[in-house]
């Protein structure tokens, strides 16, 4: 249960940051006005608070592994939201990511 938990959250910091820096992103590239910037301040802020509730206390090992769901997800939300599609390259990438990510958190570790 543990393991699923931690999957849970790590997929819910994804959405806030991933989805906070589009708003910033939105609200200044694309022209759409400050409060797009400020929601997605708040969404950053979300991300920051649920990586806190990680079931490991290690920050940098949560940080470290948070980079291979940030990949796989970044490419996923530019699918999903803005029509991207990713070559064999970005695939393989994301799953190397992915793969890295699980070693770090849910290898067995003694000690």
């Amino acid at each position: 249960m543990t393991v699923l938990r931690s999957v849970v959250l790590f997929a819910v910091a994804a959405v806030f940051e991933i989805g906070g820096t589009w708003l910033v992103w939105q609200g200044v590239r694309e022209h759409r006005g400050w409060v797009w910037v400020g929601a997605g301040v708040v969404a950053l802020g979300l991300y920051g608070f649920f990586a806190t509730l990680q079931p490991d206390a290690s920050f940098g090992r949560i940080l470290a592994a948070y980079g291979g769901v940030f990949v796989a997800g970044s490419l996923a939300w530019g699918m999903l939201v803005d029509g991207f599609r990713p070559d064999r390259w970005d695939v393989v990438g994301a799953l190397v990511c992915l793969v890295g990510f699980a070693m770090i958190m849910y290898a067995p570790r003694h000690g």
